[in-house]
C-alpha cells in the first residue's frame, strides 16, 4: 500500500526551491548588470590585465591571436570574470540569506568575519601577485628576446596564465584564515605548526622557484611573504586556538 504524502511535509521543500530560484535569479541579474558595466569600461579592463606584460615588452613586439574568434572569446572571458567579481557582494549576500536560517546563532557569528577576512586576504593575494610576482616573472621571460627573437605572446595563453596566477595567490593568502578556523575547532595548534616550520620554509622557496624566474631576487620577493603568512598562521593558532587542558584540569 502506497504511503500517502502529507502536504505539510512537501511544502517546506517546495518553498525552499522557490526561494532558491528567486535568489539565483537575483544573482544572475546582478552579474548581467555588472557585465554591462564591465563592457562599458572594457578597454580599461583589458589594459589593466595586459599591463604587466605590456610594460616589459620591447619595441616592435605585441600580442597576437591565431584563431578568428580567439581575441573576442579571450576578452569575453575577462569580462565575465570581472563581472562576477564586481557582483560578488550581491552573490555572497544572496547565498548568506539562503543558508542563514539553517544555522545556529553561534555559527552565524563566524560567517561575517569569514566573509570579510576571506575577501580581504584574497584581494591582498591578487594585489601582491599583480604588482610583485608578475612584473618580475614576465621581465625574466622577455629578457630572452633579442634582435632575432622578438616576443609576440599568444593572447589566450597570456590571459590564462595571468588569471591562474592571480587565483593561486589569492588562495595562498587565505592560509591565516584557514589556520584560524582549524585552530578554533581544535584540529590544529601552534605547536604543530611550529614543529613543521622548516618544511613550510622549504615549501615556500620551492613554490617560489616554480612560479618565478630562477634568480634569487624574484624568489626571495615571493618566498618571504609566503613565509610571513605561515608565521602569521602560527601566531593566530596560538592566540585563537583551543586552550589545552592541564593535568590538574583533566583530573
Amino acid at each position: 500500500m502506497a504511503r500517502k504524502v502529507n502536504p505539510d511535509e512537501k511544502q517546506p521543500f517546495v518553498s525552499h526551491l522557490k526561494e532558491l530560484r528567486q535568489r539565483l535569479v537575483i544573482c544572475l541579474l546582478s552579474v548581467c548588470v555588472a557585465f554591462a558595466l564591465t563592457y562599458f569600461f572594457r578597454e580599461r579592463v583589458n589594459v589593466f590585465l595586459l599591463q604587466p606584460f605590456k610594460k616589459v615588452m620591447p619595441p616592435g613586439s605585441s600580442f597576437i591571436f591565431t584563431g578568428v574568434t580567439e581575441a573576442f572569446l579571450t576578452y569575453f572571458k575577462i569580462w565575465i570574470l570581472t563581472a562576477v567579481t564586481v557582483a560578488s557582494p550581491v552573490i555572497i549576500h544572496q547565498v548568506w540569506m539562503f543558508v542563514s536560517p539553517g544555522l545556529y546563532e553561534k555559527e552565524r557569528r563566524y560567517v561575517y568575519p569569514l566573509i570579510f577576512w576571506g575577501s580581504l586576504l584574497f584581494a591582498a593575494g591578487v594585489i601582491f601577485c599583480y604588482f610583485v610576482v608578475m612584473p618580475n616573472l614576465y621581465r625574466f621571460f622577455v629578457s630572452y628576446a633579442s634582435d632575432f627573437v622578438i616576443p609576440m605572446p599568444d593572447l589566450k595563453g597570456y590571459v590564462s596564465l595571468t588569471l591562474k596566477l592571480l587565483v593561486i595567490f589569492g588562495f595562498l593568502f587565505e592560509l591565516p584564515l584557514v589556520a584560524y578556523f582549524l585552530a578554533r575547532v581544535g584540529i590544529l595548534n601552534h605547536r604543530f605548526l611550529a614543529k613543521k616550520r622548516r618544511y613550510a620554509i622549504l615549501g615556500a622557496f620551492i613554490l617560489s622557484a616554480i612560479i618565478t624566474p630562477p634568480d634569487p631576487v624574484s624568489q626571495i620577493l615571493v618566498a618571504m611573504p609566503l613565509w610571513g603568512l605561515y608565521e602569521l598562521s602560527v601566531v593566530i593558532a596560538r592566540l585563537f586556538g583551543k586552550k589545552e587542558k592541564t593535568a590538574d584540569e583533566g583530573s
